[in-house]
């Protein structure tokens, strides 16, 4: 285990075997509705309503790190304790061989989805509460109930299923052939005529979509989701990832600006 202490960041470059211990999945399940999950690494952001959990997942941290390096506890959770509030980025020291995980997705009806897994795996389990936490009506150590009534909820959830590979893990999707049919059933009437009738409009569903937020939402709420997802997505973020990384945010990023320009009302 290595840790360097940034001005912005707390870097832990570790082995599975540590991000696997009760004091680390413990920290992490505090905090599954502010992490972003990286390629080979977890980027846990701060959360002032968690402050003491943070606390004592440095002290746990310190002393596991001293116990490896035989040097004082005490001195190294000091210097810890400054960057306190700062996030926390905790990745592989080495990417192992991919692990497969059947992730199983059942449309009880259009408002509401099964998301199972074969056998309890808490990573892939926190990545999706990370996503989806909002929606989620219950869950077990395998499974999620969310709740996709509205279509922002339909969004986020197609997001969330977007991404394929976790920390070492490869998430392998299985759904019936009634997934589909049963999830969007308001378009089952849709003609291709129907669709193109108003491009115009369409897209505007399209940039309400990005921005996550209902059809026809304020002024003041689309401000407020835009900020919150730029900072999410912003470049900057990931500039020290792989290419592909970097891209995808860049992206993302342009299509929010995107769509905030076209909705706003320029007073």
């Amino acid at each position: 285990m290595h840790i360097v202490l940034r001005n912005n960041l707390i870097l832990i470059t570790t082995g599975f075997e540590t991000l696997n211990a009760p004091w680390m999945k413990d920290f992490l399940n505090h905090h599954s509705r502010g992490m972003l999950f990286l390629p080979k690494a977890v980027l846990v952001f701060r959360n002032e309503t968690l402050t003491e959990v943070r606390k004592e997942f440095l002290k746990q941290l310190s002393r596991h790190h001293a116990t490896q390096h035989d040097f004082s506890h005490e001195f190294f959770l000091r210097s810890m304790l400054k960057y306190a509030m700062q996030p926390i980025k905790i990745e592989l020291d080495k990417l192992e061989d991919p692990e497969a995980v059947e992730v199983h997705l059942y449309a009880y009806n259009k408002n509401t989805v099964l998301i199972s897994l074969k056998k309890p795996n808490s990573w892939v389990l926190n990545y999706m509460r990370s996503q989806l936490e909002v929606y989620v009506e219950r869950g077990t150590d395998v499974s999620l109930v969310v709740d996709v009534s509205d279509y922002k909820a339909k969004a986020r959830l197609e997001r969330a299923l977007n991404k394929r590979h976790i920390l070492h893990y490869e998430v392998q999707y299985t759904y019936d052939n009634r997934f589909i049919s049963k999830l969007y059933s308001d378009f089952a009437g849709f003609s291709f005529g129907d669709l193109c009738k108003n491009e115009q409009e369409n897209e505007k569903v399209h940039f309400y979509t990005v921005l996550e937020c209902p059809i026809g939402a304020s002024q003041d709420a689309l401000k407020k989701s835009y900020k919150k997802l730029t900072k999410v997505y912003h470049p900057d973020k990931v500039f020290h990832e792989q290419p592909h990384m970097l891209e995808h945010y860049t992206q993302k990023f342009q299509l929010l600006q995107e769509a905030y320009t076209a909705l706003r009302i320029v007073s």
